[in-house]
């Protein structure tokens, strides 16, 4: 099993939260249904009711249902798995914290990925004064208007280049091409111009991009060696 796949399952401190409380201390109703009906198989309604009524168990199996999806959005703004774990616990706590203020006019997954996008800018700000924009690199200035597809690229391969932009070029291109955040709210959420915004958004395609062809280059110099 890859790092990455490890990382995903991991569960850190949350999963601590969930075993001091047993099928049998929970109450009835929430007891019932969970020997009714398997983890996999409770509906959004059932989860958010059986952790709004104090139900370890059922926090326990939402956890388990959004964490990995919710792991690989913080690894996208995460620097390190343990950044992205540190994001994914804050998280966690906010959607528990905050659950009885869902008004469930939107899948459960699309609320509680903006959460974790929320807690990923708070742990932006924290950073930022250790941190530069800089990256160093050898890139060219701009695309001249190209695309590039991604689709082609191992998860893991887009994970690692993503995760060496330099902080604010990686929170602008994920808020931008992968959230669908405006320029204009993207410079709102960071406290930067809309300019700056689009300008970042552009220098991060740059050297994705860059790094995509290189990657080519040393997949096409294998494949000649062999």
């Amino acid at each position: 099993m890859s790092a990455l796949a490890n990382a995903l399952g991991a569960t850190g401190a949350l999963r601590g939260l969930f075993s001091r409380q047993t099928a049998e201390e929970l109450p009835a109703p929430t007891a019932a249904v969970r020997r009714l009906t398997p983890p996999a198989q409770l509906t959004e309604a059932e989860l958010i009711d059986g952790c709004l009524n104090g139900s370890r168990l059922m926090q326990k199996h939402l956890y388990e249902r959004f964490a990995a999806r919710m792991m690989a959005v913080c690894l996208r703004y995460a620097q390190t798995t343990f950044e992205a774990e540190d994001v994914l616990q804050e998280g966690f706590l906010t959607v528990f914290k905050n659950l009885g203020s869902f008004r469930r006019e939107c899948p459960l997954e699309f609320w509680i990925r903006r959460i974790m996008v929320n807690a990923a800018l708070r742990q932006h700000r924290r950073n930022m004064p250790l941190v530069a924009v800089s990256d160093g690199g050898d890139y060219p200035e701009d695309l001249a208007g190209e695309e590039f597809v991604l689709a082609n690229y191992a998860f893991e391969d887009l994970l690692g280049m993503v995760q060496e932009l330099a902080p604010r070029y990686r929170m602008v291109f994920n808020l931008f091409a992968i959230e669908g955040y405006s320029h204009k709210e993207i410079g709102e959420m960071l406290g930067i111009s809309e300019g700056t915004s689009k300008s970042q958004y552009s220098r991060a395609r740059v050297i994705l991009k860059t790094k995509l062809e290189r990657l080519d280059a040393q997949h096409s110099h294998g494949h000649l060696r062999k």
